[in-house]
């Protein structure tokens, strides 16, 4: 499957080629960590800052860009850039992501669905083709955003451990594999405190091999294991909570309040692998509002959502099948119900 233009791919490897002190902007996933990772690691140059909570770039990451005195920005895996980031900024822009397209002016924009609108191709692939290194955390990346890469059968070869040659889909390699193992490794890792996930990321940009985490074969894969598992002992107890959840009818629905950490991407995806039949909603409510991912194997979620959305205060959107949305607390059943009666009426 292509992505992008091969005048595009080396469009960016140019970009990339041409610049002493660049800023990577990325996404709190696998997805978005992977991407940032095999830009430096190729580049060997730059600074990588974290974007969570909203996957959005506004004027306020000006500062980010400005203390550091980068020379060019790359945006990575974030779906909603503001256009007055960019203006303030006054630097190069170059932005690799794989959502709905946003035109912006002076930007030079690289989306794989400019070219063939329902197409999966996450950045992390993108990033691949342009540096073609580090097949390990390519593999993490585009397995952590349920794509299997082309590239499947050479990294089979290399780790045939971490994953099965007969393994042919993600969310299989997701949740029976020591490959999603390491993709829930580098998810988890970006949870909680900017400053900490940083203090990881930083880590692993030194790491030469996935055994070293898997493993703990160095001080600095053990020192990111460690994290994990801290980590990996809040999701558990509330994966466990959320497959008490299950009905017999065709939605799952989970709320839980956390004030530091979100699991609402990991439990939905999770939940969808091991009940496909249903929609899964996963809400977590954090200062007034409920923040959700949504999941279904059938339904085609941003119209439906959309139609939801209508007259109630909150936002939402995403993949056909994965989406995120936020609602006030006091609107969240009004929101539950208008969405479960738009799916329906779908038959």
């Amino acid at each position: 499957m292509a992505g992008l233009r091969e005048k595009e791919i080396k469009g960016i490897r140019e970009e990339l080629g041409s610049c002493q002190r660049p800023i990577f902007l990325f996404h709190d996933d696998a997805d978005g960590l992977c991407s940032f990772l095999l830009f430096y690691r190729y580049a060997r140059e730059g600074k990588g800052v974290v974007v969570k909570s909203k996957p959005s770039v506004d004027e306020k990451f000006a500062r980010n860009v400005e203390n550091y005195d980068a020379d060019k920005v790359f945006i990575l895996d974030l779906a909603v850039v503001k256009q007055e980031f960019v203006d303030a900024v006054k630097r190069p822009v170059v932005w690799i992501d794989h959502h709905k397209p946003i035109e912006l002016d002076n930007v030079a924009y690289f989306n794989p669905r400019k070219h063939k609108a329902d197409i999966n191709y996450p950045a992390t692939n993108i990033c691949y083709d342009v540096v073609k290194q580090d097949i390990w955390i390519a593999m993490a990346g585009c397995v952590g955003d349920w794509h299997m890469p082309y590239f499947r059968h050479e990294f089979c070869k290399r780790y045939p451990d971490l994953l099965d040659k007969g393994v042919k889909s993600a969310p299989e390699a997701l949740f029976n594999s020591e490959l999603g193992k390491l993709v829930k490794i580098l998810n988890f890792i970006l949870k909680g405190k900017t400053k900490e996930a940083m203090k990881c990321v930083k880590i692993l940009t030194r790491v030469k091999e996935p055994y070293e985490i898997l493993r703990k074969e160095t001080s600095q894969g053990r020192y990111i294991h460690k994290r994990f598992e801290k980590v990996n002992e809040n999701y558990e107890k509330l994966l466990k909570e959320a497959e008490k959840a299950a009905g017999k009818d065709n939605f799952l629905v989970f709320t839980y309040s956390d004030r530091e950490m979100s699991f609402t991407g990991e439990l939905s995806n999770e939940l969808l692998y091991k009940y496909p039949e249903k929609v899964i909603i996963i809400a977590r409510e954090k200062e007034g509002d409920m923040r959700m991912s949504l999941r279904s194997s059938k339904v085609v979620l941003p119209s439906v959502l959309e139609k939801a959305l209508s007259g109630i205060e909150g936002y939402g959107g995403g993949h056909e099948y994965a989406c995120g949305a936020c609602v006030k607390k006091d609107h969240f059943g009004v929101f539950l119900d208008s969405l479960k009666k738009e799916i329906d009426s779908q038959g």
